[in-house]
């Protein structure tokens, strides 16, 4: 223990003085980077681990400088296969991602392959993640295959079928083991052969063909005792002897495992000797990644405020786009909203202008109706009552009884009833004498008969008497009613009910008729309930109707009082 404290320290004392002579040497030259890589590489090859790994810090630092990420991933990836050899695989794993990082922004696919073949090894023996290694080994078979590599691709199948087998998925890895089978003399190596043996061996023990499989295990050791890899043959012993096991002969399994702790043993002295020596590089390694991530947690702070800068830019740009939507829709809608009060101001306008042609026709039908009337009743009447006069008084002076007087008499006794008549209906002499009331009560009496009854409430005296203009409104309005239930209500029962309330009239018909949808616009009525509509709202009053199918229609009117007479 106290020899190893002895080597750490003192390892660490001659890399402060190397970073110190590093940091005052100028930047190294591609060329003498990559010549630098070169012998760290060798250091490493002859065991010397911690002269290789103080050569590869020293030649990353320099490849820093020059920003070449080629000679980087080199570099990472030299440290890496230092750490893996000296059995640090955690640290190895750490380094060879650094390196594939960097790889991967070359065009270095000799590197890249290599580096996945290692990955690979690290997941599925050290790690024990067999999906993730498997992956990196097929992606070093396609690196292989791109760059015409048959070496690397036989060596990568060797080490996917160890991975297979390792894991029991001997189906998953035969194809593969053929493959290695059938080009071993064109691609493999004595190493290769050992492997290769000792997979035969595990597939055909896995089968239970013992005899051959014995057969491969031997021949495994056999090559093995001739080459000068100690890690190959102590494998070949290990699983031997548990092939032994399996076949039951213990004391010969024994005996190869015995060998086998031997060779382990004096493999296992030499890590420890090489981990020594490499402590204290070690040390300033982890100082090394230390401040490797002090460096990326700059980088990724500073890209962290880059993109949340251009992260704000984008929401106000964002921000911006949706005002100007916003605007362009509040615009839109502003033009339709003013478009569309134009269009009700000018129906308000059409409506009120075709009101105003309505009450205008309807005033000049009353005023022509009034002088008609007059004119009838005042002149022609008259005259007609004066000839039948003269008439007579010519028949009693004369004494004349000829039958052409009498009917003369009688024919102008019958156009001066009629022109009454006319006269009367024109302007009605209960509306003239008597009032609305009384002319409404005898309206009803009129139309009532045996297919339809008129019915007529009021609590207002019948004398009652309002504005002559206004009672004749009234009634004109009530007359089209009852014009309009006769001819298309099929309604047997009316009731009429006229209500006074502080100076308001308010008139009730309803009938018990077929009644008609009410859903329809105004436009869409019969011109006598647009006449009424028209003359009501004339009058600042209200006109409404509600019309069940075959239940019968009830109608509204409520007008203020014009001033009374």
């Amino acid at each position: 223990m106290l020899q190893r404290q002895v080597y750490i320290i003192v390892s660490i004392i001659l890399i402060h003085f190397s970073n110190n002579a590093f940091a005052k040497q100028k930047t190294l030259s591609k060329i003498e980077i990559t010549s630098l890589v070169s012998q760290a590489t060798h250091l490493m090859k002859v065991g010397k681990y911690d002269q290789s790994l103080t050569k590869s810090r020293h030649a990353l630092a320099q490849s820093k400088a020059i920003n070449d990420y080629d000679l980087i991933a080199t570099c990472y990836n030299t440290i890496a296969a230092n750490l893996d050899e000296l059995n640090y695989p955690d640290k190895a794993l750490f380094y060879y991602n650094k390196s594939l990082f960097y790889a991967d922004k070359t065009n270095n696919d000799n590197l890249k392959n290599k580096l996945n073949n290692n990955l690979g090894n690290i997941y599925c023996f050290d790690k024990k993640q067999f999906e993730i290694g498997f992956n990196h080994y097929k992606k070093s078979i396609a690196l292989s295959t791109k760059i015409k590599d048959s070496s690397q691709i036989y060596f990568t199948t060797i080490n996917l079928i160890w991975a297979c087998f390792d894991n029991k998925l001997y189906k998953k890895g035969l194809p593969y083991l053929n493959f290695a089978n059938k080009f071993q003399k064109k691609f493999g190596d004595s190493s290769n052969m050992v492997n290769l043996n000792m997979l035969n061996g595990l597939y055909s023990s896995h089968i239970n063909k013992n005899k051959e499989a014995n057969s491969y295990f031997l021949n495994a050791i056999k090559l093995g005792l001739k080459g000068d890899d100690k890690s190959d043959l102590s494998f070949a012993y290990l699983e031997y002897s548990k092939f032994l096991v399996k076949i039951g002969h213990y004391k010969k399994a024994y005996e190869y495992l015995e060998i086998y702790s031997k060779i382990y043993e004096e493999m296992f002295n030499e890590q420890i000797l090489a981990t020594v020596n490499a402590a204290g590089v070690n040390l300033e390694l982890d100082e090394s990644k230390r401040d490797l991530k002090r460096v990326e947690n700059g980088f990724k702070q500073k890209q962290y405020l880059l993109q949340e800068k251009a992260s704000k830019k984008q929401k106000i740009f964002i921000i911006i786009i949706g005002l100007c939507i916003l605007s362009a829709i509040m615009i839109y809608f502003f033009f339709q909203n003013t478009k569309l009060k134009q269009k009700n101001k000018l129906n308000k306008l059409r409506s009120k202008l075709q009101l105003k042609v309505i009450n205008a026709t309807f005033d000049g039908q009353e005023i022509e109706r009034k002088k008609i009337a007059a004119f009838l009743h005042d002149n022609i009447s008259s005259k007609l009552s004066s000839a039948g006069l003269q008439l007579s008084a010519f028949s009693a002076i004369n004494k004349i009884d000829a039958e052409e007087i009498k009917k003369s008499k009688e024919i102008i006794k019958e156009i001066h009833d009629e022109i009454r008549n006319l006269s009367h209906e024109l302007l009605p002499t209960l509306l003239v004498k008597f009032g609305l009331f009384y002319s409404i009560q005898d309206l009803c009496k009129k139309n009532s008969n045996t297919l339809i009854q008129f019915e007529y409430s009021s609590a207002i005296v019948i004398n009652q008497r309002y504005q002559e203009d206004f009672e004749t409104k009234i009634f004109n309005i009530i007359s089209e009613l009852f014009n309009n239930i006769l001819k298309h209500s099929e309604a047997s029962k009316v009731k009429v009910a006229i209500e006074e309330n502080n100076n308001i009239l308010t008139i009730i018909l309803e009938d018990n008729g077929k009644g008609f949808k009410t859903t329809k616009t105004i436009s869409n009525e019969g011109f006598g309930l647009t006449q009424i509509r028209a003359r009501v709202s004339s009058m600042d009053g209200k006109f409404s109707v509600n019309s069940i199918v075959d239940k019968g229609t009830l109608v509204i009117i409520i007008v203020p009082i014009q001033e009374k007479n």
